[in-house]
Formats: structure tokens, C-alpha cells, sequence
């Protein structure tokens, strides 16, 4: 990793996309209820996870003179809720379905409600720039290689798609309020991204047993699933493992998020939803022009 090599893309507000959300059958990953579940239980993080995350930078936007990072900031909360508008769409079809929604987000409510009153500033804003740092790796995890999302429905693969370039558009811009103006010890920001991938991972595991337990499996068959469908992500060849190197380039100290470069097909993305205004053409677009 270059230190001085910087790769930069300006954060843009897109709203009101529609992803047909509603036309996604319950196992929309390849009828494979684990990673269905999995996905699932990650998106149930998103909507307050985000609204978290505007919080954290809101706890320091007094403080920031710089002008282009003021401007940054303004666009990352108006990213950011569009994010948690179009996952609480998500989420609700998940209710439909009878999973424990309300249970999920009451708790997450509560976490981070507490983080929030019982943390210091330089606590949170660590930890929204940490879950941005693993955010800002979802395009290259999911989409730089067809054959990851290939059996995903188009629908949903297009809001993957969507949520991840902006994460990528945006992944500086805690990093650079903790930095300019956070005052955030150096063990602090390390700890903070060790902390919050226990935490996300923890969680998403939990969340994706409970509703497997809510579509009808029994706890052998469950343990079955989690064997066959945990190496997906987390194995030799899992597609988390495969971003150890880039997900590791937190704990260098000269590192900063613009070091990563730029998803090769972020511009096709770009370009088609410009010329179409269609979030999943957009999306599956993006998705062909992968490796």
C-alpha cells in the first residue's frame, strides 16, 4: 500500500430509488435460506446503524472548519439516510415474513442509545469511522467478481450494488472528523474496528440463527446450515477472508481510507443510472462488468 497515492470519489445524494423490493421471494440467494439469512440480518443493522453513525459525526461538526469537509459531511448524512430508508423497506418485508424485527431494532435502538449518552465522543466517532472502514470494502467483497452475487435476485443485488458505491463515495469522511478534529488516540482508533467486527459479526450470526429458527429449521438442521454456509464467508476461500489484506490496512498508522482504489466498474454504475435513472439497471450493470 502506497501511503501518498490517493484514489477520490466525490459522495452524491441519490434519492427515492425504487428496487421493487417487493417482488423478492423470502430465499432470494439462490433459495439458500443461510446466506439469505445472513444478508438479511446484516440489513437489519443498517437503518440504525446509520442513524447511529450521523449521530457520531454530528457530535463534531461544529468543530470542522475546513469548507470540503463540511460539504462531505452534509452529503455522508444525506447518504446515509437514504440508506437506512431503502433497508427499512427491506426490513419490513422481513416482518411480512414473521420474523422479530421489532425485537432486533428495539435492542439496537438500546445500544446505541448508550454508546451514545455513556461513550465519549472520540469512542463513537472511532467506532462509525471503524464500520465504515468494513462498509467501504462491500463493493470489492461483493461485486468484483461475478460469481459472488451471480445467484442473488437482480433486485436485491441492485441495492447491494447501489448502497456499496456510496459507501465507497463516502468512506473517508468519518475517518477524516476523526482525524481533523476527533482528538482520538491512536489505541483508541484501533481497538475500535476490532471491536465493532466482533460486534457485527456477533450479531449478524445471532440475528440470521433466530430467523432460520422463525422459517421452521430445528436446531440440528440449523447447525447443518451454519457448517455448509459459514466457509462461503469466513473459510480459506470465504469472500470475507479474501479482503484480510485490505480490512488489515487499518492497523498501519499512516493509513487512510483513500489509499484502496476505486472499484473498476464504479463508472459503469455511474453512467447507467445518469442515463437511465433506474437503480437496477444500474445495478446489474455494475454487477457484468465484474471479473
Amino acid at each position: 500500500m502506497n501511503a501518498h497515492v490517493q484514489y477520490q470519489v466525490d459522495p452524491v445524494v441519490r434519492s427515492k430509488l425504487d428496487f421493487k423490493l417487493e417482488d423478492v421471494p423470502r430465499f432470494w440467494f439462490a433459495g439458500d435460506p443461510f446466506r439469505t439469512r445472513v444478508f438479511d440480518a446484516l440489513s437489519l443493522t443498517f437503518p440504525d446503524g446509520e442513524r447511529y453513525f450521523i449521530e457520531c459525526v454530528r457530535l463534531f461538526r461544529d468543530k470542522i472548519q475546513d469548507p470540503d469537509l463540511q460539504a462531505r459531511v452534509a452529503d455522508f448524512i444525506k447518504q446515509e439516510a437514504q440508506h437506512g430508508i431503502a433497508h427499512d423497506k427491506m426490513n419490513q418485508l422481513m416482518k411480512e415474513q414473521g420474523m422479530p424485527v421489532e425485537q432486533f431494532t428495539t435492542t439496537l435502538k438500546k445500544i446505541f442509545r448508550f454508546e451514545l449518552i455513556k461513550r465519549s465522543p472520540q469512542y463513537n466517532i472511532a467506532m462509525t469511522a471503524a464500520a465504515e472502514h468494513l462498509t467501504a470494502l462491500m463493493a470489492e467483497t461483493f461485486y468484483s467478481k461475478k460469481a459472488t452475487l451471480q445467484e442473488v435476485h437482480p433486485y436485491v443485488r441492485a441495492l447491494l450494488a447501489w448502497h456499496s458505491i456510496e459507501e465507497m463515495e463516502h468512506r473517508d469522511v468519518a475517518f477524516d472528523v476523526m482525524q481533523q478534529v476527533g482528538e482520538v488516540p491512536e489505541v483508541t482508533r484501533k481497538f475500535a474496528l476490532a471491536i465493532t467486527t466482533a460486534l457485527m459479526l456477533g450479531f449478524t450470526l445471532y440475528r440470521a440463527n433466530v430467523m432460520l429458527h422463525c422459517d421452521g429449521f430445528n436446531g440440528r438442521q440449523r447447525l447443518q446450515l451454519f457448517r455448509k454456509g459459514l466457509p462461503w464467508f469466513l473459510g480459506r476461500k470465504g469472500i470475507l477472508t479474501a479482503m484480510k489484506k485490505e480490512y488489515l490496512d487499518w492497523y498501519k498508522s499512516d493509513f487512510h481510507p483513500s489509499q484502496h482504489p476505486v472499484i473498476h466498474q464504479y463508472d459503469v454504475w455511474v453512467k447507467t443510472y445518469e442515463e437511465t435513472g433506474d437503480p437496477i439497471l444500474a445495478g446489474q450493470a455494475f454487477w457484468e462488468a465484474g471479473y
